[in-house]
C-alpha cells in the first residue's frame, strides 16, 4: 500500500472543511511540514476500518476524527457511539499515525454517549481524546452552533468556533510531536506570593488569588511529572521562612527537586540546576515577573524558555492555561512518580557518600533488574523513553508509540529497583533475530539508573536470549549523538567495533558482569553548552497573549487573506444600504479588500461551503432564511443576493403582498426597489 507523508488526516460525522483555513493558520504557525487531507463526506467509520484509506496511508503525521455525537441519532446514538470505540480500537492496533478524537459540542446534553467514547478509548496509547469542554473552556466563542448551516449545508459551527477546534487540535498535535519541557524554575517574589520577602518581611507577603492560582497550576503540573526548582535572587533564610509562615500555601519546600536561591544571575543558577538534575537547559521553563530578568537569563541560556508573568496580576491564571509548553499529551506512570524518584535519588547521593567506596555502595543497594518482554501498558513509556534519553542512547532513534507498535522489532523492557524504592521503566532494548547474529536496533537507559552496572545486565540478556536460539553473536550499533557519549564508551568497554557496530559473541555477552572501577566516571552533563541544541521555534509567549482568543485568529487569518491584494474602489458601488452591508459582509468572509455588486462569488474565490456560511450570515443580519437555490441558480452577485432578500422580505411579511410578488415577476432591479421602497412608505 503507498504511503502518503505527514499528513493532517481529517475525517467528520459532518461537513469539516470549514476548519481548514484555522488549521493552515497554526501549521505555519508551528513550522509544520504537513498538509491538510479530508477524507470524503461522513465516511468515518469507512476510514477508521479501511486498511487502505486516508488514515492507513498517513505515515508520520496526525488522523483527526471529528465526533458530533447527535450525527448518530437516526442510527441511535449509543450503540454507534459502542461501535466507534470497537472501531477505533481497531484502527489503532494498524494505523502509522496517532489518532486524535475531538468530541465536538451537541446541541443537548449527551453524557452517555460521550462516556462510552471517552472510557472505550481511554487506555488506547496511541489514541489522544479532545472533549467539548476542554474546547469550550479555553477557548470560548459567542456562538458555537449554526442551525441554518447546519440546515443547508450539516456545517453546524460558526466560523468562531471552527476556528477554536482548529487551535484545540493544532495544540494537541503540538503536544504530541514535541520534546516535553521538564523543569520549571519558579522565581519567588512577586510570582509565588505578592511583596518582597526581605523588605516587607516573610510574614507580610501575600499570597493573594493569582499567585495561589499559579502554585496550584504548578502543583498539578508536578503532579503530572514536570520537576519544580527555586531559581530565585534572595536570601536563603527569608524564604524558608516565607514557607513556613505560610503553611497553607499549595506549594511547600518538599515540592522543589532543587532550588538556587541566592544573588547570582538567573543563567548561572538555571545551568547550575541543569548539570545537578542532569537534564539538558533546552528542558527548562523559567518563570518571573520581572522582564528583565527573564532577558537576561535568555541572554546567557538561550535554550531556556524564558516566561515573564503579566504585568496585571489578574491575568496570570489565563496566561499560564495558554502556554503550550506546559501541555502533556498524555501522563504515564512514570511521570506521576518523577518527584518521588528524584526525592529517592537524593537518598541514594546521600548514602553513597556516607559509603567507603563505590563497591560497597552498589552493595548496599540491593539493586533488583527485570527485563521482559514490553506488555501493552508500558507502550506509552517506552516511546516516551525513546524521544527522552539521550546519554545511555545507542543509536538515538525516536519512535511515537504507534512506530514502537509497527516497527517489527521484539522489545524488551528494563525495570529497577533497590532498597530506596523503585527507578521505574528505566531501559529499552529492540531487536530482532538476523542471520547468525542477535542484532540490536535500539539500546537505551535513563540517565536515573546509569552507574549501576544495569547496561551490563542488558547485554547479558541479550547474549543469552541469542544463546537460547541458536545465534552466534550480538550486534548493537553506535550512530554518534550531541549527547550520546556515555553509550560510546560503554560499548567501547565491552566489544571492538568495526564499521560503527560493536561485535559480542553471544557467550561473551551473556557473562558480562560489571565490575564497579575504583574512580567512576561522572557522567555527561545534558546541559554542556557546546552540546546544547538550538532554541526551540514555538513561539509560546505570542500564542499565549495574542492568539488565545478564536476571533483575533480568525482576524488574523483573514488579513493573511488579503495581503498583496490591492484594494481598489469596486466598479460597481453599493447602491442601497441592503447592498452596502452584503458588500462588507461579501468582502469579509471572502478576504478581499472591496466587492462590486456585479462581482461573481465564486470567481473571488468563494466556494460552496463558503456560500453555506454567507447563508447564514445574511440569517442572522437580515432574518431571512434562503436556500441554496439562490446560490446556484443564476450569477450569484451581490445585486442578485440583494433582490432575493428583499423579495423574502416581502413574501414574510404576509398574505397581502402575494399580489404585489406577483406584479414584481419580470420587473428590473431598479423597478423592484422602486415598488418595494413606494409600498414601505405607503
Amino acid at each position: 500500500m503507498p504511503f502518503d507523508d505527514r499528513a493532517i488526516a481529517i475525517s467528520a460525522t459532518f461537513t469539516a472543511e470549514a476548519i481548514q483555513p484555522g488549521l493552515a493558520f497554526w501549521i505555519a504557525e508551528l513550522g509544520l511540514a504537513c498538509e491538510i487531507r479530508f477524507a470524503g463526506y461522513a465516511q468515518l467509520f469507512q476510514e477508521l476500518l479501511d486498511p487502505s484509506g486516508l488514515f492507513a496511508r498517513n505515515r508520520g503525521g496526525f488522523n483527526v476524527a471529528l465526533v458530533r455525537l447527535e450525527d448518530w441519532l437516526p442510527a441511535g446514538i449509543e450503540d454507534s457511539a459502542r461501535k466507534f470505540v470497537a472501531a477505533v480500537r481497531a484502527a489503532a492496533e494498524r494505523l502509522p499515525s496517532p489518532l486524535i478524537i475531538v468530541v465536538c459540542p451537541p446541541t443537548s446534553d449527551l453524557e452517555t454517549p460521550l462516556r462510552i467514547v471517552c472510557e472505550g478509548t481511554r487506555d488506547l496509547a496511541t489514541v489522544h481524546c479532545i472533549l467539548p469542554v476542554e474546547v469550550t473552556s479555553l477557548y470560548p466563542v459567542a456562538r458555537i452552533h449554526d442551525p441554518h448551516g447546519d440546515q443547508l449545508g450539516h456545517l453546524p459551527y460558526t466560523p468562531e468556533f471552527f476556528v477554536a477546534l482548529a487551535t484545540a487540535i493544532a495544540r494537541k498535535i503540538h503536544a504530541i510531536s514535541q520534546p516535553p519541557f521538564k523543569v520549571v524554575a519558579l522565581d519567588c517574589d512577586e510570582t509565588l506570593w505578592a511583596g518582597i520577602c526581605g523588605e516587607d518581611g516573610p510574614q507580610a507577603v501575600v499570597v493573594d488569588p493569582p499567585r495561589r492560582a499559579l502554585q496550584q497550576f504548578m502543583a498539578e503540573r508536578r503532579r503530572e511529572g514536570m520537576l519544580l526548582a527555586l531559581c530565585s535572587k534572595n536570601n536563603e533564610e527569608d524564604v524558608a521562612e516565607v514557607f513556613a509562615s505560610h503553611p497553607d500555601m499549595p506549594l511547600g519546600p518538599r515540592d522543589f527537586a532543587s532550588q538556587r536561591v541566592n544573588w547570582q544571575s538567573k543563567g548561572v543558577n538555571l545551568a547550575s540546576l541543569a548539570e545537578e538534575l542532569e537534564l539538558g537547559l533546552d528542558s527548562f521553563i523559567l518563570v518571573d515577573d520581572n522582564p528583565k530578568e527573564c532577558t537576561e537569563a535568555q541572554a546567557s541560556a538561550p535554550q531556556v524558555l524564558a516566561l515573564p508573568l503579566p504585568a496585571q496580576p489578574a491575568a496570570i491564571p489565563q496566561f499560564l492555561r495558554h502556554i503550550w509548553a506546559f501541555d502533556r499529551p498524555r501522563v504515564t506512570a512514570e511521570d506521576e512518580r518523577r518527584a518521588e524518584l528524584y526525592a529517592q535519588r537524593a537518598d541514594r547521593t546521600r548514602a553513597q557518600k556516607a559509603s567507603g567506596s563505590l563497591e560497597e555502595f552498589l552493595a548496599s543497594l540491593q539493586l533488583e533488574v527485570e527485563i521482559a518482554p514490553m506488555r501493552d501498558s508500558q507502550l506509552a513509556r517506552v516511546a516516551q523513553l525513546t524521544l527522552r534519553t539521550n546519554q545511555m542512547n545507542a543509536t538515538c532513534v525516536r519512535r511515537t508509540e504507534s512506530e514502537v507498535r509497527k516497527s517489527g522489532l521484539e522489545c524488551h523492557t528494563v525495570t529497577v529497583r533497590d532498597r530506596f524504592g523503585d527507578y521505574g521503566l528505566t531501559g529499552v532494548l529492540m531487536f530482532q533475530a538476523a542471520s547468525d547474529a542477535l542484532a540490536v536496533d535500539t539500546f537505551l537507559l535513563s540517565c536515573r539508573a546509569l552507574g549501576r552496572g544495569v547496561e551490563h545486565r542488558m547485554v547479558a540478556h541479550l547474549g543469552k536470549l541469542a544463546l537460547e536460539r541458536g545465534l552466534k553473536q550480538v550486534r548493537i550499533p553506535f550512530l554518534a549523538s550531541q549527547r550520546n557519549r556515555p553509550a560510546a564508551l560503554f560499548l567501547q568497554s565491552i566489544a571492538q567495533e568495526a564499521a560503527g557496530v560493536s561485535v559480542l559473541s553471544a557467550d561473551q555477552a551473556a557473562n558480562l558482569v560489571y565490575v564497579p572501577a575504583s574512580t567512576p566516571a561522572e557522567p555527561v552533563s545534558e546541559s554542556t553548552p557546546a552540546q546544547a541544541p538550538p532554541p526551540r521555534r514555538v513561539d509560546y509567549l505570542k500564542i499565549a497573549t495574542e492568539l488565545s482568543d478564536p476571533a483575533a485568529v480568525l482576524q488574523r487569518i483573514g488579513a493573511a487573506g488579503r495581503q498583496g491584494r490591492v484594494a481598489k474602489r469596486p466598479a460597481d458601488p453599493p447602491r442601497t444600504p441592503l447592498e452596502r452591508e452584503l458588500t462588507e459582509l461579501w468582502a469579509a468572509l471572502l478576504h478581499v479588500p472591496a466587492v462590486g455588486i456585479h462581482d461573481n462569488f465564486f470567481e473571488l474565490g468563494g466556494h460552496s461551503l463558503l456560500a453555506v456560511q454567507l447563508l447564514s450570515r445574511v440569517r442572522q443580519t437580515c432574518g431571512v432564511d434562503l436556500s441554496l437555490e439562490v446560490v446556484y441558480s443564476g450569477e450569484f452577485t451581490v445585486a442578485e443576493l440583494a433582490k432575493a432578500v428583499e423579495l423574502k422580505e416581502i413574501e414574510q411579511a404576509g398574505g397581502e403582498y402575494q399580489d404585489l410578488l406577483a406584479e414584481l415577476d419580470g420587473l428590473s432591479d431598479e423597478e423592484v426597489r422602486a415598488l418595494l421602497a413606494e409600498e414601505q412608505d405607503s
